[in-house]
């Protein structure tokens, strides 16, 4: 598990193909590699990988077939900038909400527009994504716990302090930055207990509609 706090900025020093798979090796400048063991979490651009090698400033780890297509891991390339964080610990401040390092899907940056000291941008998500953004909820971003400021349909918009700017790779956003995105994990699981008994029905999707809720005892009425 994670907070969404980023604690440095890395980058891809090499990726080298394995039967399909891909090993990637992160180097940071800043990040405190002492306590990391092999086998350790570390949330890359908020992607959870596990260390299988470990460097006095870095690690490597190894990326699945399956992560290399549901995130934006397929299009690194040496020399791209990552957010990273170790996993947390019992010790370990809660100061963004609590994030599984599991992408939900690939979301890319539509606009970005600057008032005052701060940046705003507008983010498209995967349309399967837009029931679970909700306004002044929480999001990842790339590994960042954020807060969602407005929600259009499948868009949300975010605004950004120069401190986070600073400190993640959002500085580098541009229009057509594809970004991971997690959704909150509240919303996750409170979508799977409202199925009840028919979450046990093999390849039940969603079925949440507001025909579901009408039915379940939920009134939507003011």
């Amino acid at each position: 598990m994670f907070t969404g706090i980023i604690e440095a900025k890395g980058y891809v020093e090499s990726l080298q193909p394995k039967g399909g798979d891909m090993r990637i090796v992160i180097k940071s400048d800043t990040l405190d590699c002492s306590d990391i063991a092999l086998g350790d979490s570390i949330a890359t651009n908020g992607v959870c990988l596990t260390a299988v090698e470990l460097f006095t400033n870095g690690y490597a780890a190894d990326v699945s077939v399956e992560t290399l297509k549901a995130t934006t891991v397929g299009q690194w390339q040496t020399g791209s900038h990552v957010n990273l964080e170790k996993a947390l610990t019992p010790t370990t401040r809660l100061g963004g909400h609590m994030v599984s390092g599991h992408v939900d899907g690939v979301g890319e940056i539509i606009a970005r527009t600057t008032t005052a000291r701060a940046e705003h941008f507008t983010v498209k998500a995967p349309a399967e994504l837009a029931k679970y953004i909700a306004h002044k909820g929480s999001i990842t971003v790339d590994g960042t716990s954020l807060t969602v400021n407005a929600v259009n349909g499948d868009t949300f918009e975010l605004t950004i302090v120069p401190h986070t700017l600073s400190w993640t790779i959002i500085e580098a956003y541009r229009a057509g930055t594809k970004v991971n995105l997690e959704v909150d994990l509240i919303a996750r699981y409170l979508e799977r207990l409202l199925l009840g008994d028919k979450a046990a029905v093999q390849d039940q999707k969603s079925g949440i509609s507001e025909a579901f809720l009408a039915q379940n005892g939920y009134d939507s009425r003011p």
